[in-house]
């Protein structure tokens, strides 16, 4: 690598980091509860009441309303819910946007994450205890023009082990990605490189509540199996508004999410993605969102990892 590149790489980095500082503070003033709660106005214990089933104790002793922790096969909700600017979570996505060098794209995401197995409560929308989950998902990305035809597409799946207690959360996984190219680019680009890109991986994840709709989430992963240019280590952080409480209505709520990745094999530079938009969520957690979004770093199709992408669009987002 030149001194030049170097001096790039670093510089890169540098404006990631800025741009995540920079967002968890226009965040903080998306939700004027949240930054109450920070500055300390109202305990968490005077907001637990609004999740069903789960209170703090109070100074007088121990609390007899408290949900009871039992034993569920496939539970309803999740415990660690799925980043919603994060570009490999398990869902169900199309997100058509543009960038001047790839011209517009459609990038999608095909799959879900399900609980297997609790000990913990039965609430669907912020539950506590521990949760045993499956996710796997195919990420396509296909061209605007040649009719669609596939360029490229991730494929991951895994399996994570979560805990939560009132606002915090916290995961350990262990997943598989690999990245292929898509036959129909091939044909079209003879000359393209493949290459191998694969990761399985370890990951460690916390996330907590600000409030009743306000979290903030960081995670790492190593992985002990690489191949195609993979290095071992994966960061990511963020921040994001999205109110959790079901709406028995068409009427639905705005959201807004901030999401960097720092990958070693981009000189620990990667991606920033912004989300804002409405959202509807129902009785059972699930959550459906329209809104914009903007992309700006080393690609998320991890066959073109050393390319550099700024895309912007519109998205359709199901999670779950």
């Amino acid at each position: 690598m030149t001194a030049n590149s170097g001096r790039r790489s670093k510089s890169g980095s540098a404006t990631l980091i800025c741009c995540a500082l920079v967002a968890w503070l226009v965040a903080g003033l998306v939700s004027r509860q949240g930054v109450a709660q920070m500055l300390g106005h109202e305990p968490w214990s005077a907001a637990s009441t609004w999740f069903q089933g789960t209170s703090q104790p109070d100074s007088d002793g121990p609390d007899q309303t408290a949900e009871p922790w039992i034993w569920q096969l496939t539970p309803d909700g999740l415990i660690y819910r799925s980043y919603l600017a994060g570009m490999r979570e398990p869902r169900l996505a199309g997100v058509w946007q543009h960038d001047k060098n790839l011209g517009w794209v459609l990038d999608a995401a095909v799959g879900g994450r399900v609980g297997l197995v609790r000990y913990g409560t039965g609430d669907s929308l912020r539950p506590e205890g521990w949760e045993l989950d499956f996710e796997g998902a195919a990420f396509p990305r296909l061209a605007a023009d040649y009719e669609g035809d596939l360029i490229a597409a991730d494929f991951r799946y895994g399996v994570p082990l979560t805990y939560g207690c009132g606002p915090f959360q916290t995961k350990f996984a262990f997943y598989h990605v690999s990245s292929h190219l898509g036959d129909e680019f091939l044909l079209h680009h003879p000359d393209a490189e493949r290459i191998n890109y694969l990761r399985n991986a370890l990951v460690w994840g916390v996330g907590y509540y600000l409030g009743k709709d306000f979290r903030v989430y960081a995670e790492a992963d190593w992985a002990f199996h690489k191949d195609g240019g993979a290095e071992p280590w994966h960061y990511q952080f963020g921040i994001e508004y999205c109110p959790l409480e079901p709406i028995h209505s068409f009427r639905g709520a705005p959201f807004a999410a901030i999401n960097t990745q720092l990958r070693e094999e981009a000189d620990f530079g990667g991606n920033v993605v912004v989300q804002a938009g409405w959202r509807w969520r129902g009785a059972s957690g699930h959550l459906i969102r329209i809104g914009a979004q903007y992309f700006q770093g080393k690609s998320d199709q991890y066959e073109f990892y050393r390319s550099t992408e700024e895309k912007v669009g519109l998205g359709l987002w199901y999670d779950f």
